[in-house]
């Protein structure tokens, strides 16, 4: 019997709004942030050699566990020199073959100028792109900056999301000079001024923001289309104030992310069902959230608007 390509909402048990694919698909001999980077991060959360997984592959798994997945490679180029593999177009026509399980993300790089802004818009009107991945240490910049207005603009005109890392990264963490990543860039609070300037455009801050975890709340709380994932850490290490805000204020713009293949799906809900989430904010954040987020039911709104 051939596999549905549409979204079985009724049947998923969860929705990861936050997964890497590290590996082309078609033959690039490195991932999209680099070998070196990628061991030094395996390392940095204990895996020793971290697993990497192309698009189709990381369907399977997502499959496999009646789970739907956001996935999306990290275009680093200002710092790198490199162009991401897999692109951002396998990124997307793999995922489209694999619907039934992934929302595709597409990366972009602020530095690339007028040049990110016209692929910016390809993307999406040519290849289906749901929303932009961005993480200002890998891309050195400060999110308010101006720079990068043109590429919300078009996330903005087409109604999709932005998605920024936010805190302490795992990149080049314990190596010399911390691989040459500032973590000044990745201040929620930058963040606010872009949630200002677009108003309209939905933003998700992602990870625990460890150091600058109520710079994040308040920010989530004063602009009603910011929300946070739960991606990069295990539940067991959530702040205390995070648990509380996804419990009360935020219960219905906290998500589900893993950070996969740095974190398990399985890992994180284990942990998960052990903490102080009330059950009725538990299916909120593991799938309803990002089900009214996404728009993935026709005609129901997002949640906080």
């Amino acid at each position: 019997m051939a596999r549905s390509n549409t979204m079985d909402l009724d049947a998923l048990v969860a929705i990861d709004v936050h997964t890497h694919v590290h590996r082309s698909a078609r033959g690039a001999e490195h991932t999209a942030e680099g070998s070196g980077s990628i061991e030094a991060l395996g390392e940095y959360f204990g895996h020793g050699g971290m697993p990497t997984y192309t698009v189709p592959e990381l369907a399977a798994h997502y499959r496999e566990r009646n789970m739907a997945a956001v996935v999306f490679g990290v275009d680093g180029y200002t710092t790198s020199g490199e162009e991401p593999v897999p692109s951002n177009e396998e990124v997307a026509e793999l995922a489209a073959e694999n619907a039934d399980v992934l929302i595709p993300f597409a990366s972009i790089d602020p530095g690339r100028g007028a040049a990110g802004v016209r692929a910016a818009r390809r993307l999406v009107t040519e290849y289906g792109i749901k929303g932009f991945k961005f993480h200002p240490n890998t891309q050195a910049f400060f999110p308010n900056d101006r720079s990068a207005y043109p590429l919300y603009e078009v996330i903005a005109e087409h109604g999709l999301i932005a998605l920024f890392h936010t805190g302490q990264t795992g990149v080049g963490a314990g190596t010399r000079g911390g691989g040459g990543v500032r973590l000044k860039y990745s201040n929620p609070m930058h963040v606010d001024d872009v949630a200002v300037d677009f108003p309209d455009m939905k933003i998700i801050l992602a990870h625990p923001s460890f150091p600058w975890q109520d710079e994040a709340l308040s920010v989530a709380t004063h602009k009603p289309q910011v929300y946070i994932d739960l991606s990069g850490w295990s539940p067991k290490y959530f702040p205390p104030q995070l648990v509380q805000y996804a419990n009360s204020l935020l219960r219905d713009k906290v998500l589900f992310g893993s950070d996969f293949p740095v974190i398990s799906p399985e890992r994180w809900m284990k942990d998960f069902a052990a903490i102080g989430i009330k059950d009725e904010v538990r299916p909120k954040i593991m799938k309803e959230n990002a089900v009214a987020l996404f728009g993935l039911r026709p005609g129901a709104a997002a949640a906080g608007s």
